[in-house]
């Protein structure tokens, strides 16, 4: 019943969301995510390739874990900004990940 429940508000949140062309819909998880896990980076692929840690995602029932893996900067002195869970009121919020 809660799992249909928090389904439904997902589809509704969504929906609304797209439906007045906004873009960034959050989705709140009452539940804190699990401690990152430690990841050994192959090999760089290039020289100005970076790391992009892996992360927790949520996938509407539980923490899913998503593997790093080398990301090209989009141009010369780009930095990578890592995406996190970020602790807002009664839940937690994703923080994408972005190039600066």
């Amino acid at each position: 019943m809660k799992k249909q429940l928090l389904a439904a508000c997902c589809a509704l949140a969504l929906s609304a969301g797209l439906s007045t062309g906004t873009a960034n819909a959050q989705i709140v998880v009452r539940i804190g995510p699990p401690a990152p896990i430690v990841e050994t980076a192959p090999p760089r692929p290039a020289g100005e390739w970076v790391w992009v840690h892996g992360y927790h995602r949520w996938d509407g029932n539980r923490y899913v874990w998503v593997p790093g893996e080398w990301r090209r900067p989009p141009h010369h002195g780009a930095h990578w900004v890592d995406g996190h869970w970020d602790h807002r009121g009664g839940g937690y919020v994703w923080i994408e990940g972005h190039w600066r």
